[in-house]
């Protein structure tokens, strides 16, 4: 009787140890190979090991908010070097221009950094002179289509038949069959959109080609950046020209993007107080979530223009996008959006919540999940003007 005590007591001992061991990182697999559709087979262990210490999350009751994100934005700043040097000029220049109904739509060149000079297209609405108008700087989806970028947001003019074709298509492919800042210029905002690099104007002189993403990405590593942080640092410096402009009121800027667009919307916002409000409309996700075997994030190519080696060693996503805190800030996502998990977009909702809550904010932050697909359909962006005229009218 004694030696069935001792086994029961030692089974329920083995229980209470096996029920703490479920907290401890996943065993590695006893499979003999190293990988699993383009996955470490290790990845779980490496997903474990990311503990985000520079997350609002971990500092919060530590340091106050505000020193909290200026510490922060340099830890993440010191991630995305090497830096483009600012430029000493914008030289603004207007190539060409179009009279449409309320509006001037220019198509200008201006200086994003001292060694390259980009076209863009710039939408002033008419008003009365010398006034400050607010105004919304775009950021244009990936899509793994790059002929165009500039052009899936504002009608282009003055361009060939494809590139028209091309433009149009795209409005009905991911924008309901509209021009987002064309109808945003019609309601009395300037509007900036510029080419991220290797789309439209800033695409390969041999024309474009999916894979060269990655040879992009790998050579601007081994020069001591990333294609990602270039990305940013443009969007950056694309904000601060546009609040230079004398018909800008740089009080009253906000900036609007879809899919990557809205990546490089909340990394922008967050990184610069130029910005005062943002919308991000289908690209919020944890790491945890869009690491999984089968996301569209895990297969390289698209991947490469958002990532920044070493952030996630800081924070995850939804960390970042806290940064922007307290600044009136809107988060749309689709429940139909393969790309972005809704379980990892309700995370993040959630983390977000609560540093605006926090700061005693919650009315600045808007989180919503649409029975849509990824796509940014009419609603949305009448609902994202209605915010946009709220926070910068």
């Amino acid at each position: 009787m004694r030696n069935i005590g001792i086994i029961i007591a030692f089974m329920i001992c083995c229980a209470g140890v096996a029920q703490v061991n479920v907290q401890q990182p996943p065993r590695v697999s006893g499979m003999g190979y190293g990988t699993l559709h383009d996955m470490p087979m290790f990845c779980e262990q490496l997903k474990y090991e990311l503990t985000w210490p520079w997350s609002w999350r971990k500092k919060h009751g530590h340091m106050s908010f505000k020193r909290w994100r200026k510490a922060a934005r340099a830890e993440v700043f010191k991630t995305m070097q090497t830096a483009p040097p600012a430029p000493v000029g914008y030289g603004y220049e207007v190539i060409a221009c179009e009279r449409r109904d309320g509006y001037e739509a220019q198509k200008i060149r201006f200086n994003v950094n001292r060694w390259e000079r980009v076209v863009a297209y710039l939408l002033i609405p008419d008003a009365i002179p010398n006034s400050a108008l607010p105004a919304i700087l775009l950021f244009h989806d990936h899509g793994a289509h790059f002929s165009i970028g500039k052009e899936k947001m504002i009608r282009p003019f003055g361009v060939d038949t494809l590139v028209m074709q091309d433009a149009m298509k795209w409005s009905v492919t991911c924008y309901d069959s509209t021009f987002v800042g064309d109808e945003l210029a019609k309601a009395g905002y300037v509007v900036l959109c510029t080419d991220a690099l290797f789309w439209g104007d800033r695409g390969r002189e041999e024309g474009v080609r999916y894979d060269s993403q990655q040879a992009l990405s790998a050579n601007l590593l081994q020069m001591g950046t990333s294609w990602g942080s270039w990305i940013t640092w443009d969007d950056i410096r694309s904000a601060e020209f546009l609040a230079s402009l004398p018909f800008v009121d740089e009080e009253k800027l906000g900036c609007l993007g879809f899919s990557m667009g809205a990546y490089r919307a909340w990394m922008a916002t967050a990184l610069t107080d130029v910005i005062k409000a943002g919308a991000a409309i289908c690209w919020m996700n944890d790491t945890d979530h869009l690491m999984s075997l089968g996301n569209n994030q895990n297969k390289g190519g698209s991947a490469y223009s958002m990532l920044i080696p070493g952030i996630r060693n800081l924070m995850d996503y939804p960390d970042v996008a806290v940064m922007a805190c307290p600044k009136p800030m809107l988060f749309f996502n689709g429940t139909r959006d393969k790309l972005f998990p809704v379980d990892g977009v309700e995370i993040c909702y959630d983390i977000m919540r609560d540093a605006w809550h926090s700061q005693k904010a919650d009315g600045n932050l808007i989180t919503r999940l649409w029975d849509e697909k990824h796509f940014f359909n009419r609603q949305m962006q009448q609902e994202v003007r209605t915010f946009m005229d709220k926070h910068l009218k």
